[in-house]
């Protein structure tokens, strides 16, 4: 049965009159979302989350894993939108190597910037909460210096935009009027602080991340401020108790299914399919992210049972080696820096770890070397 979740707007953009998508507010009626229609998926949902917190358990740091996670999500959310950096070049921009695409690796940096800002905002008993105004301070180190800086960084539009197409005429989906945003985004604000709400968090966290899409509140960046606003409300709603998930990896695997299933809402009002694929998502990005910490837990175990049985190992070599999650490309003139110790010291702890086939010269050079922690590159790049 076709249900109505919004209304239509007229709204002129380039000298032509289109009819913009208003959604109704949160949650869904007539009917309401059943729970028939998410009981299940949810259970599974939230056990995969409950054992994904678990298994973080395994590792000495939680700093490792996030290291990894959270550089993951920034990258597979950027891809989304079409950026062509990879990991290994976020990792290189970050030792001080040169990399060639430094506009994208740029994009992926600034996300980093945005998604530590609203978690240390949510940390912060002072902080903002989930609000209109967060996501704003976040959209502005989202853009700042980088493709849509002109795009009014930190301020929710003024004009019309649109989905797909060249114009509003033939766009995929225009989303409401902008002297209809700000209403939009408080209602939003007001579904996601309503304690009274009977929907299950995962639920409520899938249809906070379609309106937001739907409302579509800035010129640029939505889709990578609405997946932020995912990893937000994980945490606001006590889902996990860090960010260790990476569910854009998920949305970039299934991107046409990811906006079909979005933009069945608007036309059928299908809010199940969208909740559906919605939690089977988070079910599965929980059980990777699950298996790749296992994974990381034994590499870097059995890397640091060789270091302990090596006969010429010392303190500034395992010091260096508790580094390498956190490093995992480096110089010996940064070892130097982090260490605070000598060149030849910190020459010495990485040639131990060279020996032993932990880490490996990138360069082939005699001076200026490069080294990397490549089994455990690997292990995230997959």
């Amino acid at each position: 049965m076709k249900r109505i979740t919004g209304t239509h707007a007229t709204s002129t953009r380039l000298g032509e009159s289109v009819q913009a998508f208003v959604p109704h507010p949160l949650p869904p009626a007539n009917p309401a979302l059943t729970p028939e229609a998410y009981a299940d998926l949810n259970h599974q949902a939230e056990l995969a989350l409950a054992r994904l917190s678990g298994v973080s358990g395994l590792v000495p740091s939680v700093d490792w894993l996030l290291y990894s996670v959270i550089r993951k999500e920034a990258l597979l959310t950027s891809q989304i939108e079409g950026t062509q950096a990879t990991l290994t070049d976020l990792l290189n921009e970050e030792a001080g190597f040169a990399v060639s695409n430094t506009d994208d690796v740029e994009e992926v940096t600034n996300y980093l910037r945005a998604f530590r800002l609203v978690q240390d905002n949510l940390r912060d008993p002072h902080g903002l909460p989930i609000s209109m105004r967060l996501l704003c301070e976040a959209h502005r180190v989202l853009l700042d210096g980088v493709r849509g800086a002109g795009r009014q960084p930190g301020e929710l539009r003024r004009s019309q935009n649109w989905i797909g197409g060249t114009r509003p005429g033939n766009a995929a989906f225009v989303p409401p009027p902008a002297d209809q945003v700000v209403d939009l985004m408080g209602d939003l604000e007001r579904f996601i602080h309503d304690e009274a709400g009977a929907l299950p968090p995962l639920v409520r966290v899938a249809l906070a991340h379609a309106q937001f899409e739907t409302i579509h509140p800035f010129l640029d960046g939505n889709g990578r401020i609405g997946r932020l606003l995912i990893a937000a409300l994980l945490e606001h709603w006590r889902l996990l108790p860090e960010p260790l998930m990476y569910l854009s990896g998920y949305l970039k695997q299934h991107q046409g299914e990811y906006y079909r299933r979005l933009s069945i809402i608007r036309t059928e009002g299908d809010w199940e399919a969208w909740v559906t694929f919605f939690l089977e998502g988070v079910a599965e990005a929980a059980s990777d992210a699950e298996r790749s910490i296992i994974a990381i837990a034994s590499l870097i175990a059995a890397d640091r049972r060789r270091l302990l049985e090596a006969p010429k190992a010392g303190t500034a070599s395992y010091r260096l080696f508790e580094l390498l999650p956190m490093m995992p490309r480096f110089t010996i003139e940064r070892v130097r820096q982090k260490l605070e110790t000598t060149f030849p010291t910190a020459t010495a702890a990485v040639k131990i770890l060279e020996d032993l086939g932990i880490v490996t010269e990138m360069t082939g050079q005699k001076k200026n070397r490069s080294y990397s922690y490549q089994p455990y590159i690997e292990l995230l790049s997959r």
